[in-house]
């Protein structure tokens, strides 16, 4: 079997490996706030426990990036991530206390900082066989179905009266077999970074000018990108869309996420990074549509929404391995989603602060933040990636 086949081959299989992780979590995800409820949580620990775990995740994943470069052990790290990641998932129809229910929570976020970057390095070793655009898009697209999956399978479970332990429960079926592929992964490609053809070696003590400078760009979008459950929150309080409808939008969005990083992928590889600046333009009038529109227009901008997440999560992380020399790219990735989260994570909070005063302003921030992006990403245009 050629290398390009193989290296493809590995690239589903991490693929099934992230949509099996994404369907436990993510189902889970679905119905945490609630169960914490349940337990006789109060909303403002709901939000603490969602923002800690999150704020931990992100920072987290900047010194196992650093400590899986150090170390070498990209498999070993990646595996304990997975674990963790899943493993804690099915505890939770155990916990009959709230304290129980969200220390698993941010367990589970910890395991996915942890598994993170490393699993990255893995995937742009045979990515750089297929296309570093084409590999990130397919693993993405593989994620979502996952993302759908889950939440999908908890909502069928609770429609039959299973109750949130059984939602919980039913989750071990794809955290088990998502460890299961894994394992015979790393047994079938121990060396994955053999997959990469040997380049000149980047030169430098720390990592270079312009990945910093591609960050801040990067920056720039996650910072202007509304959170679903901001955009949940408008369209039910403005009776925009149902509650029944507003799950529906969320799995369009995440259809539209899939395709669109199988898409974005493909141009990216012939294209290079200058087709960052196509996807912004797509996506940055998701908000007038989603914020200052009708049930129709807010249809339109979820669909934007889906697309520029598509971009996001898969050509975003492609052009990263092309900057950075292959010794530090569990680093570079590790910063990389470090920088991205936080900046997601307070542009959000900036924008759920802007919506009780104007929506307009929200708009406004979102709009210009992901259009100061674009002269960025055309300054780096010429960088090969």
């Amino acid at each position: 079997m050629s290398q390009k086949k193989e290296a493809l081959n590995f690239v589903i299989l991490l693929g099934i490996v992230s949509l099996c992780a994404d369907a436990t979590y993510e189902g889970a995800r679905s119905i945490t706030g609630a169960y914490l409820g349940v337990l006789g949580a109060s909303g403002t620990v709901v939000g603490l426990v969602a923002g800690l775990g999150e704020l931990i995740g992100y920072g987290f994943r900047l010194v196992i990036g650093y400590l899986s470069d150090q170390t070498r052990k990209y498999w070993g790290i990646t595996t304990l991530g997975y674990f963790i990641n899943t493993a804690v998932v099915p505890l939770l129809a155990l916990a009959g206390r709230w304290e129980v229910a969200a220390g698993l929570m941010i367990a589970e976020r910890t395991g996915k900082a942890i598994r993170t970057p490393p699993r990255d390095v893995l995937l742009s070793h045979a990515a750089s066989q297929v296309g570093r655009g084409f590999g990130f898009g397919l693993h993405e697209a593989m994620d979502q179905i996952g993302a759908v999956m889950g939440p999908l399978s908890v909502a069928a479970v609770l429609y039959f009266h299973g109750g949130y332990q059984g939602g919980f429960a039913i989750l071990i079926v794809p955290a088990v077999l998502g460890l299961i592929v894994l394992l015979i992964g790393q047994r079938l490609y121990p060396n994955p970074r053999d997959f990469e053809v040997d380049t000149p070696t980047l030169k430098g003590e720390g990592l270079p000018r312009v990945f910093w400078i591609y960050l801040a760009a990067v920056a720039l979008v996650a910072a202007g990108y509304a959170d679903f459950p901001l955009i949940a929150y408008h369209l039910q309080s403005k009776a925009i869309a149902s509650n029944q409808t507003i799950p529906l939008l969320y799995a369009v969005a995440m259809a539209v996420d899939a395709v669109a990083a199988l898409i974005f992928g493909r141009l990216f590889d012939r294209s290079g990074i200058s087709i960052l600046t196509i996807a912004v333009f797509l996506s940055f009038m998701f908000a007038p549509l989603v914020f200052l529109g009708s049930s129709n227009f807010a249809f339109a901008g979820m669909i934007l929404w889906g697309v520029g997440m598509g971009a996001q999560e898969s050509i975003m992380k492609a052009a990263v391995a092309g900057m950075v020399p292959m010794d530090k790219r569990a680093s570079a990735y590790g910063i990389f989603s470090a920088g991205y989260g936080l900046s997601w994570f307070f542009g959000s909070a900036l924008m759920g602060i802007l919506y009780d005063r104007s929506v307009m302003w929200l708009v406004v921030f979102s709009v210009i933040s992901q259009l100061a992006a674009i002269p960025i990403f055309l300054l780096l245009r010429r960088h090969r990636t």
